[in-house]
């Protein structure tokens, strides 16, 4: 038993970004200024985008980019029922109607048929997630969208490094969000971006993540002079700090590095995990990148003793930090009193709800970390077959 708690989603942090906040710290510029500008600016690079619009979180870059796009009272917008809350809930802030698809029950992504049954003529826009890190169907998806006239917002909150053929996650729809949550693959503790070649989206964006106000903050204190500004917009105050992308500029350019520690995690998993009663990942597609953010387990609960949230107790009692992603959003009781959502709607996420459980998967694990996960799933699903 390690005495350590091994926690879930654990960063990797290097002196580098922690040089760079205090440096932030000694110049008394904390709030959003010229580091998030630069942030800015290496990540559409990255993404290949036109535009990068830094922002507080990945749910504030999809609130406002279902505006962006125009999204209004009575809209309907299809999301995945599989998904973290935030993908649905900002969608009812708009005023908009979030519209449940089911997944796919081995890559746990949306399903671009249950999409087409979910069409109607109010429905807007479709918001597909890069579940996991595993791209989407983008190509059936896009299809789907020109042909019934719908905007997509990809929400790649796992999916920063993900691609398909041959093209980056959340440059295929009208706009992509990131996250940068203390658990993602680049972490700025919080934050978020919205990427996207529409200018006019990237401006809204922009004058709306800080109060609706024409001049950012830094242009209007800056040494070139005192700047007025004006109210476009009734906005938010969703703006990222120089303090939070003081580490994301040096988290950046280590992107591909520590994605390759994890593959090499992964892989390890899936070998050590490849004759117990589990359904492990899916393999990778051809012409894909994965961006290896979650290990997802499914447990085969009909050949075991226990149920998935024993399983979940067993591993916390073992000081291993643990995960569900997720139970779907349908069967949440907010969603089912706010939209009469009922249990058997959505088969396929409800059979994964039941069973997934998602492991550490981080840079920051050592192969004894590792190996000390391994054989805490091998002892407990071995002493709990039924």
């Amino acid at each position: 038993m390690r005495r350590d708690f091994l926690v879930f989603g654990s960063p990797l942090i290097e002196q580098p970004e922690i040089e760079e906040v205090v440096a932030s710290m000694k110049s008394g510029w904390l709030g959003t200024g010229p580091k998030v500008h630069k942030f800015e600016e290496m990540y559409k690079k990255y993404k290949g985008s036109k535009y990068a619009m830094a922002v507080n979180s990945c749910t504030a870059a999809l609130h406002l980019s279902l505006l962006a796009i125009g999204i209004k009272p009575g809209d309907e917008v299809i999301v995945p029922t599989m998904t973290f809350t935030s993908t649905a809930s900002v969608v009812i802030h708009t005023g908009g109607i979030p519209v449940f698809a089911d997944c796919k029950k081995d890559t746990m992504n949306i399903d671009p048929e249950d999409i087409k049954r979910k069409i109607t003529p109010r429905t807007k826009a479709i918001i597909p997630v890069h579940f996991a890190g595993r791209a989407c169907e983008m190509d059936a998806i896009m299809d789907i969208a020109e042909r019934h006239n719908l905007r997509v917002i990809e929400d790649c909150a796992h999916a920063i490094e993900t691609e398909y053929h041959g093209k980056q996650a959340g440059t295929f729809g009208d706009l992509g969000c990131f996250s940068f949550y203390v658990t993602k693959n680049i972490v700025t503790g919080e934050g978020g971006m919205a990427i996207t070649d529409n200018e006019e989206y990237s401006s809204t964006i922009k004058i709306m993540a800080l109060h609706g106000m024409s001049k950012d903050a830094w242009k209007r204190f800056g040494d070139s002079g005192y700047k007025h500004y004006q109210v476009l917009y009734a906005g938010y105050k969703y703006n990222m700090m120089d303090l939070q992308a003081a580490i994301g500029i040096h988290q950046l350019p280590r992107v591909d590095h520590q994605w390759k520690r994890r593959q090499e995690i992964w892989n390890m998993y899936n070998e050590a995990f490849k004759d117990l009663p589990v359904f492990t990942p899916a393999p990778v597609e051809s012409d894909t990148k994965h961006a290896y953010h979650l290990y997802n387990l499914l447990l085969d609960i009909e050949r075991l003793k226990i149920s998935r949230d024993d399983f979940l107790d067993m591993m916390t009692k073992r000081n291993i930090g643990i995960g569900v992603h997720y139970v779907a959003l349908h069967l949440h009781p907010f969603y089912q009193n706010a939209f009469g959502y009922k249990i058997g709607g959505l088969p396929n996420a409800e059979w994964v709800s039941e069973r997934t459980v998602s492991i550490p998967l981080s840079a920051k694990l050592t192969d004894e970390d590792v190996e000390y996960v391994i054989e805490a799933v091998n002892s407990i699903l071995t002493l709990n077959l039924s």
